[in-house]
């Protein structure tokens, strides 16, 4: 594990923060951002800090020989093959040794091999860098501190976002975090942490009591209950974690991309994929979509590519096959999109200004229509999808998606174990989640006050969160694994 919640809110961010703000130049500053990354890190993985000092070495001389010439083809090459194989031991290797053994023609040792926290992450952003600098988008970096910088600072090391190095190469040479910054970051590091210990924490427990109940007590309730728990647990989970690593990010003068826009209202799977986890599906569209052809190769290539993504997708997200199924299930969906007769193609979307307006009006209502039929689609799409995602196994997955649809029979012991869930805490935060899961803050940012509101927010937030840490130990990260 990492350091403790309470120690790291404490002291150590509270330490750094404060040295990063007193210390005078970027290099100071930059040396001091490294150190405490290194050991916030090596806190928790005393090994394989050592490990991922050694990929950004590896990935900084890999950038160093992709922008010669000479080299350029054969450096990246390199680089992708290093690190993929760096992700295929740490991560892949008792997986595929357990895929061969179930054919039966060979017995292979499973090797036990404990996965660095956040090494798809930061494997992932070595290699964008690598990449890049391949591609003539960056130049390669001569420095190696910036570049260690780049790939191990503290906020979105373990899980995320992905951050491209073009998008905060000029923040780590030069960077001005004013007093408003640091406010603005200091409140968004708080909504962050209030999504993580207030919301997906109370939906955590329900969900993993339920996923880890006997088959018998599980029906249409039950099954109900742990499918919409998880899916307010890994949203708020995750876009509470990227709430944070933003947050302190602008804290230290850096400003990252957004990673969540509000998923949970998207009309189609496809909408949902450009608002979920936006710097994963975004690395996987510029470093293998556009590479594999894209959409330029007619529809039934696009579909291919799809999948391709897609299946890689669900393989990065872990070693098992409810992820592998996961990402199909949503590849799936996506070619579905992509040959459904009512789907507009791009001429027909880009037509003239006057026959959008002409249209308006007599559209409007069968708009709103389509539209909330679509967003019941794509919700329950998710839903589902998460159910396998949650699963320790796919019969565990398909027995309950089964009992989703079917499951009307109401034993004492399933109903007995639906009613426990249904605590009044339970409620609220699940009516809270719905709330917070929609851009109601659009609107409030209309409203009077609306500054002073959000500051007395994040107090009573903080405060909140610290008693909560403070009296238990129940405090699952989902993303930490990958």
């Amino acid at each position: 594990m990492v350091f403790s919640s309470i120690t790291f809110l404490s002291i150590f961010l509270p330490a750094v923060f404060l040295l990063h703000r007193i210390l005078p130049g970027i290099k100071l500053k930059n040396a001091l951002l490294i150190a405490a990354s290194l050991v916030f890190y090596a806190y928790g993985e005393p090994v394989y800090v050592c490990l991922m000092v050694a990929s950004s070495l590896m990935n900084y001389c890999m950038g160093l020989v992709v922008s010669r010439p000479a080299w350029k083809k054969a450096g990246v090459i390199a680089a992708v093959v290093l690190n993929v194989g760096l992700l295929a031991v740490f991560k892949y290797a008792g997986f595929l040794a357990e895929l061969v053994n179930a054919t039966g023609f060979v017995r292979l040792p499973v090797p036990q091999i404990a996965l660095p926290i956040g090494i798809s992450f930061f494997t992932f952003q070595a290699l964008s860098y690598v990449i890049d600098v391949y591609r003539g988008s960056v130049q390669a970096q001569k420095n190696y501190a910036k570049v260690l910088l780049y790939i191990s600072f503290f906020p979105q090391l373990i899980a995320g976002p992905i951050v491209k190095y073009h998008d905060i190469e000029k923040e780590i040479e030069d960077r001005h975090a004013t007093a408003e910054d640091a406010a603005r970051g200091m409140r968004r590091f708080i909504a962050g942490l209030s999504k993580k210990v207030l919301i997906s924490n109370v939906m955590a427990l329900t969900a993993d009591t339920l996923f880890a109940a006997e088959a018998g007590s599980i029906n249409i309730l039950t099954a109900w209950i742990a499918a919409v728990s998880y899916l307010f647990q890994i949203y708020f989970d995750f876009s509470g974690y990227s709430d944070m690593a933003l947050g302190m990010g602008e804290m230290f003068g850096f400003h990252f991309r957004e990673n969540f826009q509000y998923p949970y209202v998207s009309c189609s799977i496809r909408e949902f994929w450009r608002r979920w986890h936006m710097s994963l599906s975004g690395w996987f569209r510029e470093y293998l979509y556009f590479p594999l052809g894209g959409n330029r190769k007619g529809r039934a290539r696009t579909v291919l590519n799809k999948f391709i993504v897609f299946f890689c997708t669900g393989l990065w997200h872990g070693a098992n096959v409810t992820f592998v199924v996961w990402g199909l299930y949503h590849g799936f969906f996506l070619m579905l999109e992509e040959y459904w007769p009512g789907r507009k193609s791009k001429k027909e979307a880009s037509g003239g200004a006057a026959a959008v307006s002409s249209e308006r009006g007599k559209n409007a209502g069968s708009g709103m229509a389509q539209r909330f039929l679509g967003h019941i689609y794509a919700l329950l799409v998710v839903t589902v999808g998460f159910v396998i995602f949650r699963a320790d196994t796919m019969g565990q997955g398909l027995l309950f998606i089964r009992e989703m649809f079917t499951g009307y029979h109401f034993e004492p012991a399933a109903m007995s174990l639906a009613v426990r869930q249904l605590t009044p805490l339970y409620l609220f935060v699940l009516a809270v989640s719905a709330v917070a899961s929609a851009p109601v803050k659009r609107c409030l940012e209309k409203c009077r006050g609306y500054e002073a509101l959000t500051w007395i927010a994040s107090l009573a937030g903080l405060v909140l969160c610290i008693l909560s840490l403070s009296g238990s130990t129940y405090n699952p990260f989902i993303y930490f694994r990958f």
